[in-house]
């Protein structure tokens, strides 16, 4: 495989950022011009999300599985999807999202909303997500993940600092963030697809295959060792991390 390099890098980095709160697709855009990577690239990115699509759903498998039990959560997931699913359509549609992938974008989306985070993990929260993750609020943290469609503020990232400001645990704003991945990444893999399709690329071949293994297994361990990183720290390392990356392309962009 002739371009492996760049199936790994972009696989670590979607895998890793997806469920943290730094952006997976500021990202991607960076590292794709950093690297020059530019053949196959919409195959290799649509593969690398549909990998961690399947890693989200198999690490919530026991929840999804007991459907019967949990099926008020997922209409509530499915409800807090539609404003993304929407606006994001009327974006993709009307072309709309390129322009937002620039530098200057990149680094105020990532510094500002890395602050919002900062103040949001402050809440002192006590609600869970089996207990108190109410449509209402599914519905006002589906308003919040629309953000997310401007390059740097993270959809997780987003969805954690909606989810704290409602008072939620940070392991079970996390979880509802994994959880609104689902629909998220689905949709993502879908538009890839058809424009695939529209291309006349193809959809199945060695590139795709690995791509959506690696992606897999680093997602799947991001989902699960943030989760035990939240349980014993705050978020300020990933507070600390998005500062100092938005100030450098704040400084690379002005001077």
């Amino acid at each position: 495989m002739e371009n492996f390099f760049e199936v790994l890098i972009i696989s670590i980095v979607q895998g890793i950022t997806e469920f943290l709160p730094v952006s997976s697709s500021a990202h991607l855009y960076l590292l794709s011009n950093l690297f020059g990577f530019r053949d196959e690239e919409l195959l290799v990115n649509i593969s690398a999300h549909i990998g961690s699509l399947f890693a989200v759903v198999f690490f919530f498998k026991k929840e999804i599985i007991d459907f019967g039990k949990n099926q008020k959560l997922f209409f509530k997931i499915i409800l807090g999807s539609l404003p993304l699913i929407f606006i994001g359509y009327l974006m993709v549609n009307y072309n709309l999202v390129p322009g937002l992938r620039t530098y200057k974008i990149i680094g105020w989306t990532t510094l500002l909303f890395g602050i919002l985070l900062f103040f949001a993990d402050k809440f002192k929260a006590t609600e869970n997500m089996q207990k108190n993750f109410t449509y209402k609020k599914a519905l006002i943290l589906g308003f919040f993940q629309v953000l997310a469609l401007i390059p740097g503020v993270s959809r997780s990232g987003i969805i954690i600092t909606g989810a704290r400001i409602l008072n939620f645990k940070r392991e079970e704003a996390a979880k509802i963030s994994f959880l609104m991945s689902i629909p998220a990444l689905a949709g993502t893999g879908v538009f890839g697809i058809y424009a695939l399709i529209v291309r006349g690329d193809s959809l199945l071949n060695l590139t795709s295959l690995v791509t959506v293994l690696l992606s897999f297994v680093f997602s799947y361990l991001s989902i699960k060792y943030f989760l035990i990183f939240l349980r014993k720290f705050s978020l300020n390392l990933i507070v600390g991390y998005r500062t100092i990356l938005g100030l450098v392309l704040l400084t690379l962009f002005y001077l």
